[in-house]
C-alpha cells in the first residue's frame, strides 16, 4: 500500500500537531469525564451529573460558529496556542478553588461554589474544542489534495485513541484522590503543550480580511458560500438528521446493554468496541476513500443504520457486540468522508466557519434528540412490548417481551428511518450536484504558500 504523502517538508508538522492534539485531547476529556465521576461520588445526584453533561453539549453546540470565525481569522498556530493557553488558565482558576473550598461543600449539589468550580472546569474542556475545527483546517493546509482523506484517518485515529485512553485515566485518578491529581496532570500537560508549540512551525500566511475573508463570525456570508455549493447545503442537514437520529442511540444504548449484562462486563466490552473507531482511523490512512466519497458517504450511512436494525433482532449481547464493533469502525470512514468533502468544495479561508456551523448544527441535534426520546420510550414502547402490551400480544412470541424488547424495537424503527432516509438522499438531486462538483479537477481554493 501507498504511504501517506504531503506537501514536501511538511510531514513533521503535521505528525506534531496530530501529537500535540492527541495530548490536550485526552487531557480535556479526562477533566470532563472525572468531573462528571466526582461530582456524582462526591453529592450522589444523578441529576447534577446529567447538569453537566447538559451543559456540555450546549456549549459545543453554541460555540461552535464563532470557534469557527477565530480559526479563519488567525493563523492557526496562534489559535492552537489560544485553545491551550485559555484552558490552562480557566484549570487553573478551578485548581485554586479547589484548594480553598472546604470539603464538605462539595457534597451539597446546591452549593454555588460547586457549581463555580465545575463551570471552570467546563469552560475549559470546551476552549479545547477550537482544535476539533482547526484540526481539519490544517489538513488543507499541509496535505496535498490527494492525500487528505488519509490525514482525516488519522485525525479519526487520535480522536478514538482519546477516548479510549480517557475513560480509563479519569477513573484511576479520581479514586486516587479526587481532583486534585486530574487538575494537576492537566496543568502540566497544556503547559507542556504550549511549550511544545512554540517550537512547531506551521507554514502559514497571514489571513487577509477583505471579500469572502471579512473577519468576525459572519453567518450570514458563511451560509452564503454553503448555498453557492451545490447539494452542501443538503449534505449538512442529512447529516443533522442522521445526529438528530443518533440521539436515540446516545439515550439508549447504555440503558439496552445494562438490561444485558452486568454493569462491570458492559464496561470492559464498551472499551473493546471503542478499540473499533481506532483501527477505523487507521485503515482510512491506509485505504483512502476513493474517487467517489459523497456516494461512499451514503453507502457508509446505509450500512450504519442497518447495523441499528438488525442487532436488536435477538435479545443477546453477541449481535449488540459484534454490530457496534462493526459500527465503531465504519465510523471514521464516515467522518473522514464528510471532513474531505467540506476541505474539497469549501474555500479554505471560510473552512473554519462552514465546519464550526456544521459541528454546532450537527452537535445540537443529538442532545435534543435524546431528551425526546428517552420518555417516549419509557412511557410508549417498553409498556408496548412489556406482557399485556399490544406489540407483546403481536409479536412478542418471536420477538420478546419486557423493557429490553421496547428499547430494541425504538433501536429497529430508528434504523428503519434512517436507511429509507439515506436511500432518498441517494437518489436526489442535490447528491447529484454535490457529486459532480467534488469529482472537478480542482478543489474550491488551495491555501497560499508562506513566504520562505
Amino acid at each position: 500500500m501507498q504511504s501517506m504523502t504531503v506537501v514536501t517538508g511538511h510531514v513533521r508538522t503535521f505528525y506534531q500537531l496530530l501529537f500535540n492534539t492527541l495530548l490536550v485531547s485526552v487531557i480535556n476529556f479526562t477533566v470532563w469525564f472525572a468531573v462528571t465521576f466526582w461530582v456524582y461520588l462526591e453529592t450522589r445526584s444523578v441529576f447534577a451529573t446529567g447538569v453537566i453533561s447538559g451543559i456540555f453539549l450546549v456549549l459545543t453546540a453554541s460555540t461552535g460558529i464563532w470557534f469557527g470565525s477565530l480559526v479563519d481569522g488567525h493563523r492557526k498556530k496562534t489559535v492552537l496556542q489560544g485553545s491551550a493557553l485559555a484552558s490552562l488558565v480557566l484549570y487553573g482558576a478551578a485548581f485554586a478553588v479547589h484548594l480553598s473550598v472546604p470539603e464538605q461543600a462539595w457534597t451539597d449539589p446546591a452549593d454555588a461554589r460547586l457549581w463555580a468550580f465545575v463551570l471552570l472546569l467546563m469552560f475549559g474542556v470546551i476552549a479545547g474544542n477550537i482544535r476539533t475545527i482547526a484540526l481539519p483546517t490544517l489538513v488543507t493546509l499541509l496535505i496535498d489534495a490527494d492525500r487528505r482523506d488519509r490525514a482525516n484517518g488519522l485525525v479519526g485515529t487520535v480522536s478514538g485513541t482519546s477516548f479510549l485512553v480517557t475513560s480509563v485515566i479519569s477513573g484511576v485518578l479520581v479514586a486516587f484522590d479526587g481532583m486534585f491529581s486530574v487538575l494537576v496532570l492537566a496543568l502540566a500537560v497544556l503547559a507542556l503543550s504550549l511549550v511544545h508549540l512554540t517550537f512547531v512551525r506551521i507554514p502559514e500566511r497571514e489571513p487577509e480580511h477583505s471579500g469572502a475573508a471579512r473577519p468576525g463570525v459572519d453567518l450570514r456570508g458563511t451560509i452564503r458560500i454553503i448555498a453557492g455549493v451545490p447539494g452542501l447545503t443538503a449534505l449538512i442537514l442529512f447529516s443533522t438528521f442522521n445526529n438528530f437520529l443518533g440521539g436515540v442511540f446516545m439515550a439508549l444504548a447504555d440503558a439496552y446493554g445494562l438490561s444485558l449484562v452486568s454493569v462491570q462486563t458492559w464496561g470492559l466490552l464498551w472499551g473493546v468496541i471503542s478499540t473499533g473507531f481506532i483501527l477505523g482511523g487507521l485503515l482510512v490512512s491506509r485505504t483512502g476513500l476513493g474517487s467517489s466519497p459523497v456516494r461512499l458517504l451514503l453507502l457508509l450511512n446505509v450500512a450504519l443504520w442497518a447495523i441499528i436494525v438488525v442487532f436488536p433482532i435477538w435479545a443477546s449481547i453477541i449481535p449488540m457486540a459484534v454490530g457496534m464493533y462493526v459500527y465503531m469502525l465504519l465510523m471514521p470512514y464516515a467522518e473522514a468522508t464528510e471532513q474531505t468533502i467540506l476541505q474539497r468544495v469549501v474555500p479554505y479561508e471560510r473552512q473554519g466557519r462552514v465546519f464550526g456551523l456544521a459541528q454546532s448544527a450537527e452537535q445540537a441535534a443529538s442532545p435534543l434528540t435524546a431528551f425526546l426520546i428517552s420518555p417516549i420510550t419509557q412511557f410508549v414502547f417498553i409498556p408496548f412490548m412489556s406482557d399485556g402490551g399490544a406489540g407483546a400480544d403481536a409479536i412478542g412470541s418471536w420477538f420478546g417481551t419486557g423493557p429490553d424488547r421496547g428499547m430494541a424495537l425504538v433501536f429497529i424503527l430508528t434504523g428503519v428511518i434512517g436507511v429509507v432516509a439515506t436511500a432518498l438522499a441517494l437518489a436526489s438531486r442535490p447528491y447529484r450536484a454535490l457529486s459532480r462538483r467534488v469529482a472537478e479537477d480542482a478543489p474550491a481554493t488551495e491555501p497560499a504558500a508562506a513566504p520562505a
